[in-house]
């Protein structure tokens, strides 16, 4: 296979991992956390970690690689506008990601305490849940917004 579309293949693949799995586990997050019930927020929690080790880690290493590796195939200049908007909006989801992996563990935490002690849920996993969505905002427009610009290219200046 031509080294072009191999690094397509594999970045057009690794941006649907990224996207998809961050949809999917935000929409299970979202569905569990408003059905108060600490059984299922531990099982979902504890299932939405798994997936951002297994699957948003490696798509979000492969995404900046196979994205480099497209730019040298293209001759593209690394400080393209468009490029560098990419960078910063890829930077801005990655710091929106990884508090938000740390507030699904917390959470998966006082859920599995609770369960242990045969408590409900405490307000700190509704506090931090509230932060957890908040943060998903950002990332996701960024996503979305990198989506378009890897699709028009556009002239920015």
């Amino acid at each position: 296979m031509e080294a072009y579309f191999l690094a397509k293949w594999l970045h057009i693949l690794s941006s649907t991992v990224l996207f998809g799995t961050g949809i999917g586990t935000a929409f299970q997050m979202v569905w569990v956390m408003h059905s108060g019930r600490t059984q299922a927020i531990h099982v979902t929690a504890f299932a939405v970690v798994m997936a951002d080790w297994f699957f948003t880690t490696p798509a979000g290493i492969v995404q900046p690689l196979t994205g480099l590796w497209l730019i040298h195939l293209q001759g593209w200049s690394l400080t393209e506008p468009w490029l560098l908007v990419t960078y910063a909006l890829y930077l801005l989801a990655f710091v929106c990601w990884a508090p938000v992996v740390h507030l699904q563990i917390r959470i998966r935490d006082l859920a599995a305490r609770a369960l242990a002690d045969g408590t409900a849920l405490p307000a700190e996993a509704r506090r931090l849940y509230r932060l957890w969505f908040a943060l998903g905002w950002p990332a996701f427009l960024a996503l979305t917004a990198i989506f378009w610009l890897m699709i028009t290219k556009p002239a920015l200046w």
